[in-house]
């Protein structure tokens, strides 16, 4: 039986391209500003990205990793960020548990959760 098991979160959203461009957005606003506001779904759908972009750079060589982050990124100047100053920071670091989420309040029109996901 499949009881409780996901693969990702599904926002209740009938199109994954949709999904994924909002995730894509999140990710390269992350990396730009270094710490982005928004829902506790939304953030924790995310952070496995962070993850493995951040050990995707300190792992693999400069070609190939180049390669595998603009597949998440939109931006030159977000992917420019991730390699210079935030990758080289976590170089001897575990391969997760690069991020963290603050509570901030409750949002006023829907009552979402929102939080602040910044790195640590």
């Amino acid at each position: 039986m499949r009881h409780r098991v996901r693969k990702h979160l599904k926002f209740n959203w009938k199109s994954f391209q949709h999904r994924k461009a909002m995730q894509r957005n999140l990710l390269t606003s992350f990396l730009l500003h270094k710490s982005i506001k928004t829902t506790e779904k939304k953030a924790k759908s995310i952070i496995p990205f962070i993850d493995r972009l951040i050990n995707v750079v300190n792992t693999k060589d400069e070609m190939n990793a180049i390669r595998e982050v603009n597949r998440f990124v939109f931006t030159k100047d977000s992917s420019k960020e991730l390699f210079t100053n935030i990758a080289p920071k976590y170089k001897g670091k575990k391969t997760s548990g690069f991020t963290r989420i603050l509570p901030i309040k409750y949002r006023d029109w829907d009552n979402a959760k929102l939080v602040l996901l910044e790195l640590v």
